[in-house]
């Protein structure tokens, strides 16, 4: 498969959503490339009945931020959510869209999608360098009777500023002591092996393009792009497969009504049945926007999302938000001026 091919695939459901310059009744965004495939989605859906398109840059979670706080797009997306005080000190408003997950993809020879399974301090290894080899001992305890390899592991990783990097290296940290004290979580990192790639999309195509090699994606491009996914063992030693049910699992405990700033990290979340490495996607605007139009459009696009897209994210193995998170997202729009909330 090649990057074109790979690409191609989600680029097919961005229908509505414009690449070339913002016109009238366009909503401009930028950021992570972990939701993009639900909100290329939610674009050709809400096209067909507003009229308005999304012209959404899917460049990352680092951009995504670097952008609106650029003020150069009405919105900026990100999977590392802000911290409260950083939200305050920048005058911006933070709130979920949808949950996901991240998946281990591989290109092993011999062995199909949900094979095999990892466990949390060998997924650190691996990214560490330390287990180089597919029959590694370590690797092999954890997958009885499946054959494994003589091939050497070749790790792909994001090289731009990735929302989906932070959500796997929070989870690395969580179950490695060395991760976290000598490379630690952010959304860009100093890798201790591997090639870098842009975008979850990058990150597709080289795995499926290097054999022998383990990368990590938001879920949606994985199935996308039918690459071979791992199951992990989660905090409770019970192996788990990345779906809808997991990642709801994962945000089970979340009281989302009661958070600061909406505020919340769901990687090794508590639960037999809890995917590891979960986590939610987050929008990112102005309380006081330099165009107040362009921003209650904006919200009136989301607004419409959280109403009418649940299905469409479910399709793609997203969570939706409940009730009551959307209830309380919607009123924390009333401090974002000419909002109409």
């Amino acid at each position: 498969m090649n990057n074109k091919l790979v690409t191609g695939a989600l680029a097919a459901m961005a229908i509505a959503v414009a690449t070339t310059s913002v016109l009238a009744g366009t909503i401009s965004g930028a950021g992570a490339t972990f939701p993009y495939p639900i909100y290329s989605k939610w674009a050709a859906m809400y096209k067909g009945t507003s009229g308005d398109s999304l012209n959404y840059q899917s460049i990352g979670s680092g951009g995504g931020i670097a952008q609106i706080k650029a003020k150069t797009v009405t919105f900026g997306a990100s999977d590392m959510p802000m911290k409260p005080k950083d939200q305050d000190a920048a005058g911006l408003t933070m709130f979920p869209t949808v949950i996901g997950g991240d998946v281990a993809v591989v290109n092993v020879q011999g062995v199909a999608a949900g094979q095999l399974t990892l466990d949390g301090p060998t997924l650190a290894n691996i990214f560490m360098g330390h287990i180089s080899n597919w029959n590694d001992p370590a690797i092999a305890k954890l997958n009885p009777g499946v054959k494994l390899p003589n091939q050497a592991i070749a790790v792909v990783h994001r090289s731009d500023g990735s929302g989906t990097t932070f959500i796997w290296a929070n989870y690395l940290s969580k179950v490695s002591k060395e991760w976290a004290d000598t490379v630690g979580a952010n959304t860009s990192i100093d890798w201790p092996v591997g090639i870098g790639a842009k975008g979850n999309e990058g990150v597709a195509g080289n795995v499926a393009q290097t054999a022998g090699s383990i990368g990590y994606v938001e879920y949606a491009y994985a199935k996308v792009n039918h690459l071979k996914y791992t199951k992990m063992r989660n905090r409770e030693g019970a192996t788990v497969s990345p779906n809808l049910d997991s990642f709801s699992k994962a945000a089970a405990n979340v009281n989302w009504g009661n958070l600061d700033h909406f505020y919340v990290v769901l990687t090794d979340a508590p639960g037999k049945d809890s995917w590891p490495i979960a986590g939610a996607t987050f929008i990112l605007m102005y309380r006081n926007p330099v165009d107040p139009a362009a921003s209650q459009s904006a919200l009136k696009f989301f607004k419409w999302a959280y109403a009418n897209g649940d299905d469409a994210a479910r399709t793609l193995d997203y969570v939706p938000l409940p009730d009551a998170a959307v209830q309380a997202i919607q009123n924390s729009w009333k401090q974002i001026q000419g909002s109409g909330m």
